[in-house]
């Protein structure tokens, strides 16, 4: 790929107003020096004329990516749309030349990730995932324990979230857009535990509570799953809105040790000669734009892509595999990575 002289220009494709997170990427892409924000898609055009009183009337705006795919000055489109839609709109950008970061989930199913992952080979363009808490400190730090050696070779991952509380009424609640109970912050949690974890995935068991007590939306209300991987390591992810008493939201275990955390500590105890220390070590916070100041090092000097698709892909694989598990109650083998 040839670099790209910066500012890179760039469209942003989904300004809805949940989390204000098209605003959100535009602020962080406008204040970096390294990009700059000049269109705007959304279907709504109430939530377009907001884009221009929040970045400048000068923002061109668009109601579909097919126009917006025909604007030549754009170089790079960044995709906050319901994640059923991801696919159709990063297709139709990718095709028209243009790079693309899409925000996670990567996409509901494996196949749609392959279609996204041919076209951008096709176009010769880049195609990157906003997996950004991959830069979490607390996740930073945790990796950095285990890359330490201080429990030794990780064997048991267990991690989550939960609370009993009634979901939103909304498209996040809805299992036919959002792709289910998992999809959202599930998808962070297994792309922690996939970086956390190393070797192939051997086989993926899912266990879902399809909705025994909020009955108002179609996303599970309690969704588990398993992933073994070669050479004998398990990982596991609770995500519920009907737990009652949440467990740590990290526990790792090692050949030497473990690491329990919280999300303001973790408590590490390591083998040290025939006995067991204990220490803790704190987090530290979080680096909001460290991903999109390692996607202009991409662009601009050639750095990796800081998110690889095919490294997204890992992902909606074991999500996509967990949901089938439930269905059939049969554990799901990874068919490749």
């Amino acid at each position: 790929m040839q670099c790209l002289k910066p500012p890179i220009k760039v469209a942003v494709v989904g300004y809805g107003p949940y989390f204000n997170m098209g605003a959100s990427h535009a602020q962080v892409l406008n204040a970096s020096g390294s990009f700059e924000v000049v269109a705007v898609c959304d279907v709504d055009k109430a939530r377009l004329r907001v884009a221009k009183a929040d970045l400048g009337e000068h923002v061109r705006t668009y109601s579909d990516a097919m126009a917006l795919g025909r604007d030549d000055e754009v170089q790079l489109a960044v995709i906050v749309v319901p994640h059923s839609a991801h696919c159709q709109v990063a297709l139709a950008l990718l095709k028209a030349g243009k790079h693309c970061v899409v925000e996670k989930p990567f996409a509901v199913t494996v196949k749609e990730c392959d279609r996204m992952i041919a076209a951008a080979k096709d176009a010769g363009v880049t195609l990157s995932v906003y997996h950004n808490r991959r830069w979490d400190g607390e996740f930073l730090t945790l990796k950095g324990l285990v890359d330490a050696g201080w429990i030794g070779d990780v064997f048991h991952v267990e991690t989550g979230l939960g609370s009993y509380e009634k979901p939103r009424a909304w498209w996040r609640s809805d299992k036919e857009v959002s792709g289910g109970g998992l999809y959202d912050w599930g998808a962070h949690f297994v792309d922690w535990m996939l970086n956390l974890v190393p070797g192939k995935m051997r086989t993926v068991t899912g266990q879902f509570q399809e909705s025994p007590v909020w009955k108002q939306v179609t996303n599970e209300d309690h969704g588990e799953c398993y992933i073994k991987f070669d050479g004998g390591a398990v990982a596991h992810l609770q995500v519920s809105t009907i737990c009652a008493s949440p467990k740590p939201k990290w526990y790792v275990l090692g050949t030497r040790g473990a690491i329990v955390g919280d999300g303001e500590k973790f408590t590490v105890t390591t083998r040290v000669k025939d006995r067991l220390a204990e220490f803790e070590a704190g987090i530290g916070g979080w680096a909001g734009s460290a991903y999109y100041e390692a996607l202009a090092d991409h662009f601009t000097k050639g750095a990796p892509n800081p998110v690889t698709p095919e490294s997204a892909r890992r992902v909606i694989a074991v999500l996509e595999l967990a949901g089938k598990s439930s269905k059939t109650g049969k554990e799901q083998t990874v068919p490749h990575e």
